[in-house]
Formats: structure tokens, sequence, C-alpha cells
């Protein structure tokens, strides 16, 4: 249980998507504007690498690793499909995403027509192919430490969303001089937070 509360926290502070390896940057750039836009991303984000990072683990580990057939029949034991990695796990993303936006359009319309063309292109943020890329480099143990490391990645990445989209409603008020203001104060004030986030390196769990 330590080690997933482990893998969880360093995914939402350690490790985050956005101010650690700056994953995701156009979406959240893009749909950071207002607070209710950052969170509708945000949830959405929390939920496609919450189901996509385990599936794409079972995928991994049950079909596509060398000798991940063997489970079928013992002639698929030398079978190696890991080539269709990236195809699949894609494949899985771009369901969740279809699935994502057909829940936000039927119950949040209005959420639905804020996020815009930002909601499908979910499928091709960095943020969420990394997350499984990242769950295969590290070679979890189990499906439960892959579904702690996807669920912390999306609270981080919603962190990070949310923060900057409430730092930026609140600069609409600001005297920002004129060549900052839009993405040039915002590149600079992620830059500053990610420059905090870096302090939660030096914390062991």
């Amino acid at each position: 249980m330590q080690e997933l509360f482990s893998i969880f926290v360093k995914g939402i502070f350690m490790e985050n998507m956005i101010f650690a390896y700056f994953l995701g940057m156009c979406s959240y750039l893009a749909v950071s504007k207002t607070v209710k836009t950052g969170v509708g991303l945000g949830a959405a984000v929390i939920f496609v690498l919450g189901i996509t990072v385990p599936v794409n683990y079972l995928l991994e580990n049950y079909v596509l690793k060398e000798g991940a057939l063997a489970w079928l029949d013992e002639d698929f034991a030398t079978l190696d499909l890991s080539f269709l990695g990236f195809i699949m796990f894609i494949a899985v993303i771009a369901s969740m995403v279809q699935l994502v936006e057909m829940i936000v359009e039927k119950f949040a319309p209005a959420l639905y027509g804020a996020l815009g063309i930002f909601l499908p292109l979910i499928a091709v943020n960095c943020a969420i192919l990394g997350g499984s890329l990242f769950m295969q480099e590290r070679a979890y143990a189990t499906i439960g430490q892959a579904t702690a490391f996807g669920i912390g990645s999306g609270i981080g990445w919603f962190l990070a969303i949310v923060a900057i989209a409430a730092i930026r409603e609140k600069i609409t008020y600001s005297n920002v001089p004129a060549p900052l203001r839009g993405l040039g104060i915002t590149f600079i004030i992620t830059g500053l937070m990610g420059i905090a986030f870096m302090s939660f390196m030096g914390i062991e769990i």
C-alpha cells in the first residue's frame, strides 16, 4: 500500500506531467483562460489517464511483450508484438477520449462548447500517451501500480491547469506590460511554477 501511495504522490508532485516534463502544453495553454474550462479539461484528463494507463498495462503484459501470449497457447510463447505498442496504445487512448467526448456532450453541453476542439484533441495530448509510455518504461509490477501512476499523473495535470487558469483570471485585472500580455506572462509563470515544483523532488517517499 505504501508503494502505491508513493507512486501516486510522485505522479502528482515530483513527476508532474506539466512542471517536470512539460507534456500536454498545447491544451494547458489554450484551455487555461478560465477556471471552469480548466477544471473540465483537467477532469477529462484524469479520467482518460486513469483508464488508459491500466488498460495499456494489461495490453503490454498480456498481449504485446515477448512471451506475453504464453497464457493463450505454448505455440505463442516466443511471439513478440511489441512493435505494435504505439499503435495499440493510441487506439485505446482514442477510444477513451471518444467516450469522454460523448459523456461531456450529453451531460455538460455548455462545457463541451467551451472546450471546443481541445476535448477531442486529448487523444493526441502528449501527457496521455506519455503516461502509457512512462508506465512501459518503468515496468510497474502490478496493475495497481500502473493505475496509481495514471490517476496521480492525471491529478497532477489537473492541478497544473487549474492553478494557471486561476492565476490568468487574476492577471486580467493586473497591469502587465503590453509585450508580455497573454502567452508571454503565462510562459513566465509556468516556468516559475515548474521551479517551485522542483522543490518536491528532494522529498523521499
